[in-house]
């Protein structure tokens, strides 16, 4: 990964740990697709999918578990990203390098709104359901 600091926020954070955790090593991994040299990107955009698979298979089970309402929409958006996931592994497998970092991007673009909208919902849920109450969130000041 680079040695530039990664554009991880506690604006990020919705208060249930494990998803928390999981979604600071997605922002970390998509901003190291960004900043990587080219002869490390293939084996990073692999580590990536391993990683997404893992992150949406795990946010699955949650909702499963806890007949979450929004389920079927929340796991469909996730397959989505994979579906373009995979598409872009073949691209980038036969040299286009480019596509691959345009995806990062992508995804940079898409996770607060999809951190936001859906996964902070799910966080809540998830809180209730072992609490009894909603999360409560202690965010660092951003400073520029």
């Amino acid at each position: 990964m680079s040695e530039q600091a990664t554009p991880w926020s506690d604006e990020f954070l919705l208060g249930y740990g494990p998803m928390d955790d999981i979604h600071h090593e997605f922002v970390e991994l998509v901003h190291a697709m960004q900043v990587v040299g080219d002869e490390v990107f293939p084996a990073l955009l692999d580590r990536f999918a391993a990683h997404a698979e893992h992150h949406f298979a795990e946010e699955a089970a949650w909702m499963s578990a806890g007949n979450f309402p929004a389920r079927d929409c929340h796991i469909e958006e996730h397959e989505k990203v994979m579906a373009s996931v995979r598409e872009v592994q073949q691209m980038v497998a036969a040299g286009n390098i480019e596509v691959g970092r345009r995806l990062a991007v992508a995804l940079e673009e898409w996770f607060p709104g999809h951190a936001t909208y859906m996964d902070s919902a799910l966080a809540q849920w998830m809180v209730k359901r072992s609490t009894g109450g909603v999360p409560l969130v202690l965010k660092r000041a951003v400073t520029t």
